[in-house]
């Protein structure tokens, strides 16, 4: 297997299952009434009806193609699967329940999922551009039902309390496109759509729970698509390559977005994502447990699922075995590896002299701000501590930017480029007040500002609050406020006036 594509797929994965189950991991839990958050392709209608979701998503990539360039699509999503506790009646049949409980163990009505991956391919790019129409690959997923007999765990049925578990699975139709543009010479644009064909979706009460049900027992649920390439190279649409810029300004999505995944510097395998990420983006090594609810911070969920009492742990384990995969692992962890989830601090000079000061960063005249092999303070402050450098005054710091200096009080207008998430877009073009210059421990330059279209903007600027860019994110739009001179660093490392 491509090693770029088996990376790939550890991302893949936490995209798939992001948002599937949330804490307290319970089904009585209000989060867990409605879920499936990402990705959801409903069947024809259901979106139109208030049932269900939009049936497609697509998105248009750039890359560049050697002659015996072919691309192998992997789509992956979740198909619906209930599960229905049953339990024995005395005439020897089974009657659906809420919850069934035989011995000590105990299992709740509950949706689970089955992981769905479907290669389709390779296709040649030859013959994909200048065809008079895309090439369309459906997609079936058969329907199925399991049945576990539940035992009192010595192998025979336990009598009047014996149940069972039943787990169905509605069939799934869909189908991927693609469509090739030659842009200029080797440069292509390529659309990749994914969308639902369900033929069997009635949308005739779109109040009734069991409509609502039947939408999502019928969609392709954390839907996304690895492409895999072969001699040839996808662009990034984050930073494309200047003689790329122009038809990656021309490139569209809907619903999806996709950056390079795998590891840094291959450009070979691609993610279409329902979520929006960087460019290879990557699990950090310290989430040790999948914890499904990645809008939280994992060493805060993992200690408030040890907060959870023996009740409540007891129902996240009936409601799906995922969560009790997550209670049992959080329970198991030791000291170390819950220190492990605080964090890692890294200290960039740990392996030899300081040297000079990072570019971009002001000399310092104050004691070492980092600390050297044995040596894990900067005089009596731990060498990460600002204040162990007497020379970081953010409130008067500075950086070039556009050969304007830019402090404290400059006006900037915002323009994310470098890996921006959606908070950042949402703010491009509007202008701001620069409270901060910070220049941190890796070298790189923050300015702290607030938004000059916030009405709360003073008061965020009270309590210290601000929305941090880096400099290559930011127009000044004046020069230097009258009276101040604040202390700089120009690209040839000369030092400014404080």
């Amino acid at each position: 297997m491509n090693m770029s594509l088996s990376l790939a797929r550890a991302v893949a994965d936490a995209v798939l299952y992001e948002g599937y189950l949330l804490y307290p991991y319970r089904a009585s839990s209000q989060k867990n009434q409605a879920r499936w958050q990402f990705g959801i392709l409903g069947p024809p209608g259901a979106a139109d009806s208030g049932a269900g979701e939009e049936p497609g998503m697509y998105a248009d990539c750039l890359l560049s193609r050697g002659p015996q360039a072919e691309v192998e699509v992997h789509l992956r999503f979740l198909q619906l699967q209930t599960r229905t506790a049953e339990k024995a009646d005395d005439g020897g049949g089974f009657s659906p329940v809420d919850e069934l409980t035989i011995g000590t163990a105990h299992w709740i009505s509950w949706d689970e999922a089955v992981e769905q991956d479907i290669t389709l391919g390779p296709f040649p790019l030859s013959q994909l551009t200048g065809a008079d129409s895309p090439l369309i690959v459906p997609v079936e997923v058969p329907a199925g039902q399991d049945i576990e007999e539940l035992t009192d765990g010595r192998g025979r049925p336990t009598g009047q309390s014996a149940g069972r578990l039943v787990r169905r699975r509605r069939a799934l139709r869909g189908e991927v496109r693609l469509e090739t543009t030659a842009v200029t010479g080797r440069l292509v644009r390529l659309r990749v759509s994914a969308a639902n064909t369900a033929t069997d979706f009635a949308a005739s009460d779109v109040r009734g729970r069991g409509n609502s049900h039947s939408a999502i027992a019928a969609s392709f649920i954390g839907t996304h698509l690895l492409l895999d390439l072969r001699d040839g190279d996808f662009l990034s649409l984050l930073e494309p390559p200047q003689d790329a810029q122009d038809a990656a300004s021309e490139c569209s999505q809907h619903r999806c977005w996709p950056v390079l995944a795998g590891p840094e510097g291959q450009t070979d395998v691609l993610l279409v994502s329902p979520i929006i990420l960087y460019d290879h983006p990557a699990v950090a090594p310290e989430s040790s447990v999948a914890l499904y609810d990645s809008t939280e911070i994992d060493e805060i969920l993992t200690l408030r699922v040890l907060t959870l009492t023996e009740e409540e742990k007891a129902e996240a384990r009936a409601t799906d075995p995922r969560a009790a995969a997550i209670i049992d692992r959080c329970e198991a962890m030791s000291a170390e590896e819950l220190q492990q989830l605080h964090g890692i601090l890294r200290n960039p000079r740990a392996l030899g002299d300081p040297g000079p000061a990072p570019e971009g960063r002001p000399p310092s005249d104050g004691p070492p701000l980092y600390a050297t092999p044995g040596d894990e303070t900067a005089g009596d402050r731990p060498w990460w501590d600002p204040e162990a450098d007497a020379s970081v005054q953010p409130d008067k710091d500075a950086v070039l930017i556009n050969g304007v200096p830019v402090s404290r009080g400059s006006r900037v207008r915002v323009n994310p480029t470098r890996r921006a998430d959606a908070q950042d877009l949402f703010f491009a073009g509007q202008t701001g007040r620069v409270t901060s210059v910070h220049f941190d421990v890796d070298g790189s330059t923050h300015v702290g500002l607030v938004l000059e279209q916030d009405p709360a903007a003073d008061l965020h600027e009270g309590y210290g609050r601000s929305f941090y860019y880096a400099p290559e994110e930011l127009e000044p739009l004046e020069p230097m406020p009258p009276g101040t001179s604040p202390r700089f660093q120009d690209q040839d490392g000369k030092e400014g006036p404080r």
